[in-house]
Order: C-alpha cells, then structure tokens, then sequence
C-alpha cells in the first residue's frame, strides 16, 4: 500500500516536471533566448539558428525544472529566500546587460533621494491622509437615505473613478485658474492625487462598514446611543480592521501614481530621473534607478501594513 502511494507520488511529481519543463521550452523558443547570454554559450557548439533557438531554451527549461526539484528538499522559507535571490540577479544582470554608467548612478543618487523621493512621499502622505477624509464622508454619503448626500457622493465616485487620474491632474491644474483660482503644481497634485484615490477609498470604506453585522448597531441603538455614537463607537472600530488591508494597498499604488503630477514640473522623483538623465543622454541610468528607489519604497510601506495587519489580527483573538 506504501509503496503504490509512493509510486503515485513520484509518477505524478515527474509528470509535473515533464510539463513545466515542456511549457517553460515553449516559451524560451518563443522569446528566442538562442540571441542572448545563453545562445552564446551555445554557439561555439551549434550553428545559429532554430537548432541554437531550441537548444538555448531546452537547456534554460532544465535548469528552471532542476531549480524547483531542488528547491523541494529545503523549508519554505529557505525556498523563498532563494528564489527571491534568483529572481534579484536575474533582474541585475538584465541591467547590467544595458552598459550601464554606475559613476553616474551614484553621483546622482543623492539627489533623487533628498529630493525626489523626499517629494514623492510629502506628496502621498499628505494626499493619502486627505483621501481618508474624503474616502469615509462619502462613504457615509452613500449609506445615508439622504438623497441630495447620496447624489452627491455618488456623482463623485463614479467621475473620479471613471476618468484617468492624469487627465483629472490637468483639469485641476488647468481647469480652476479659468475660474479665477490659481493652484500651485503641488497642490493641485495632492488634491487630484486626494480627490481620485478617495473615490476608490469610498468604496472600501462603504464595504467595510456594511460588513460588520446589523445586529451590532441596532444594540447599540437599543441601548439608547444615538446614531453618530454607534457608527464611532461600535461599528468602525470593526470596520477598520477590514477597511486597512485595502487602504494600505491603496496607498502603495498612490506612491507610484504620484509620478503623474511631473507633467506639471514637480520635483517628485520621476520628474528628476528624466531631467537629470535626458542632460547627459543617461535615460537608462536614471529610469532604473528611479525604479529601483521606488520599489524601495513600496518594500517598506509593504512591511508596515504587515505589520498593522498582524497587529489588528492579534487584536482580533485577545
């Protein structure tokens, strides 16, 4: 009995592997890896071609399947870590392969920092900080049964949520000094940043609180509270444990989003990464690096909701 589930086992991992390495040889043939580092490997040994194509992405396959099997024999974490690593030189090779001017990345690196990314984040927090304003008056808007309220917020979380956020940058920025109201480019930034990230938030904010149980409100109204201290008392405290896993995901995408508002000059990270590599016909250089400062970025703010999260769960079995 032992062995025939042994012997199941093994046949079934093996024809996993035989299908992951015949779909991972598809897709090497396809992107043609015979052109690249590998095929050069090879070339000495096949002639360039459809023989040096297959060959270059059969041997890529068995390596990708050789990599997984091996990977088996450690615990998970061992295998994340590894593959993080893997997949973290494929990336700086793929770079590397670029020429890159490393002198250059470095004596610009400072400044995208201080100041680039020191815009970027003033920017998003402040405009995240609105959005959750914002984000929860209309949510509760569009739970009221009051129909003007009700009108309204939903009027605006439809447009905001229906239009791009660039084209809404350029109606703040160039659309309200027609109406006599001159905004500076970071301001109106942080409000169309504020204004189309809380139409999203609206919705999180409503589905939130219209999961926490009936019950628990019209307990609170039997007990005599009224309305306005159910809702801050009773119901968003369980709300918010739901309404910040989306919030936080939110304001990651906000972060790279707020690259939008160099359109209108603003020293944010992106704006600089151009200017500064378009001066000496250093595109790649900045761009990657820009990437990279952002990624950064979102690596940290992702450990953090990590970390409310598992502080919120924690909250949830005291």
């Amino acid at each position: 009995m032992g062995a025939g589930v042994d012997g199941g086992f093994g046949y079934a991992r093996f024809r996993n592997a035989l299908i992951l390495f015949a779909a991972a040889s598809a897709l090497f043939i396809a992107l043609n890896v015979g052109g690249g580092f590998f095929g050069g490997l090879l070339a000495p040994a096949l002639e360039p071609g459809w023989g040096l194509r297959i060959a270059a992405g059969a041997v890529l396959a068995l390596l990708l399947v050789l990599n997984v099997e091996i990977l088996r024999v450690f615990p998970f974490r061992v295998q994340v870590a590894v593959v993080w690593l893997e997949l973290l030189f494929l990336a700086l090779a793929f770079f590397h392969s670029f020429n890159l001017s490393y002198g250059f990345i470095l004596s610009r690196l400072p400044f995208l920092i201080t100041q680039g990314a020191f815009t970027t984040l003033y920017v998003s927090l402040v405009a995240i900080a609105i959005a959750f304003l914002i984000a929860l008056v209309a949510a509760l808007a569009k739970l009221s049964h009051n129909g003007f309220a009700y009108g309204i917020s939903g009027f605006y979380i439809s447009f905001f949520r229906g239009t791009p956020l660039l084209l809404q940058i350029y109606l703040i920025y160039l659309g309200l000094p027609q109406m006599g109201f001159i905004v500076d480019a970071v301001p109106a930034g942080i409000a169309a940043l504020a204004l189309c990230y809380g139409a999203y938030m609206a919705e999180i904010f409503r589905a939130g609180i219209q999961a926490i149980p009936s019950g628990q409100s019209e307990a609170g109204r039997a007990l005599g509270l009224k309305s306005s201290i159910v809702m801050r008392k009773i119901v968003m405290p369980q709300a918010i444990k739901l309404i910040i896993p989306p919030t936080g995901n939110q304001f990651i995408a906000m972060l790279k989003d707020s690259s939008l508002i160099s359109v209108m000059g603003v020293w944010e990270l992106m704006f600089l990464a151009r200017t500064q590599g378009r001066s000496e016909f250093k595109h790649l250089e900045m761009l990657i690096t820009a990437a990279l400062v952002y990624w950064a970025m979102s690596a940290v703010f992702e450990l953090i909701q990590s970390r409310i999260e598992r502080h919120y769960g924690k909250s949830d079995l005291r």
